[in-house]
């Protein structure tokens, strides 16, 4: 999840198509029996567009007696973005949000200048056997957002536009893409698109958005003849165009990118910021208990990791 303190990725191998410019391999790691893959930051790569961060959470079966208790921890200078294949997660705020997200919905936390969240599994759901599989990202703000005031944004699965073309089926998540536009807002040019491909299925990736990356879900991805297999996140190079094949399994792929942002991102635990200084302030303000509490989970937090 959002807090998960696992080690940058180690770097990938290159593959011979010129389109390519990494090829990264994601380093699992545990969080009590839950299986999470961090593609970026990676030593190869920071960000990709205004993506700074993408986690694979899953998929995962919770035992009966298990459950997701993500505590109450805190963020700035960026936006989370929430979104699940199968399972739930409920959600709560410093702003005293409480809500509970489903497969295909998005939740877009916007952390400005500073906000606390817990991510837990539902009430309703312990006790029993539960499946998890999604994904969570963070997407930089860009300087003159850095320190907005907080917000929460949620878009049900069914706001999002679909594509249904002839083996080719896709949701347009955040941003532009094939003419479509999701409701979710933005602060910056963002492409965020869940793309299944049939067996044997191309389809386009146009050069539309200034940086563009492929995660690797499921099944096999074909890329001028080179193949990729799941887990695994393939950035472009700018103005190519890009046909995406899928293999005799089929593929499920999410591209994202969008523009590149025009200063550096320096990032520690989980504040994000075009300032180191602003960083020390972060830590501090949380050490000190600066934030603010989350209404109806304010009993455990996470502490600020000694490095």
């Amino acid at each position: 999840m959002s807090f998960f303190p696992g080690t940058d990725p180690e770097p990938g191998n290159s593959f011979a198509c010129d389109a390519i410019e990494n090829l990264i391999i994601p380093r699992s790691s545990d969080i009590g029996g839950f299986a999470v893959r961090r593609a970026l930051p990676s030593r190869q790569r920071r960000l990709v567009g205004p993506f700074i961060f993408f986690d694979r959470m899953g998929p995962a079966l919770m035992r009966a007696g298990e459950a997701l208790d993500v505590k109450p921890h805190p963020h700035i200078g960026l936006s989370t973005v929430t979104y699940l294949f199968d399972g739930e997660i409920k959600h709560r705020d410093s702003l005293g949000t409480e809500l509970v997200i489903k497969p295909g919905d998005i939740n877009l936390m916007t952390a400005g200048r500073g906000i606390v969240h817990s991510e837990r599994t539902p009430e309703n759901l312990r006790g029993k056997p539960l499946s998890v599989s999604g994904l969570q990202t963070w997407l930089a703000l860009p300087d003159d957002r850095e320190e907005i005031d907080p917000a929460f944004s949620h878009s049900d699965a069914g706001t999002m536009p679909l594509i249904d073309n002839d083996g080719a089926k896709a949701r347009v998540v955040i941003g532009d893409f094939a003419g479509l536009r999701s409701p979710v807002p933005t602060f910056t040019d963002t492409l965020y698109v869940d793309l299944r491909l049939e067996p044997g299925r191309s389809f386009p990736f146009p050069a539309a958005h200034e940086e563009r990356a492929v995660y690797v879900l499921a099944g096999e991805l074909s890329v001028a003849d080179d193949g990729f297999a799941p887990n695994q996140l393939l950035v472009f190079r700018p103005g190519d165009e890009i046909t995406l094949k899928a293999g005799p399994q089929g593929c499920h792929m999410m591209l994202f990118g969008g523009a590149a942002l025009n200063s550096r991102r320096y990032i520690w635990w989980n504040f994000v910021s075009s300032s180191k200084e602003r960083i020390e302030k972060a830590k501090e303000e949380w050490r000190t208990g600066r934030f603010e509490i989350v209404p109806g989970d304010e009993e455990e937090f996470v502490p600020l990791p000694e490095k």
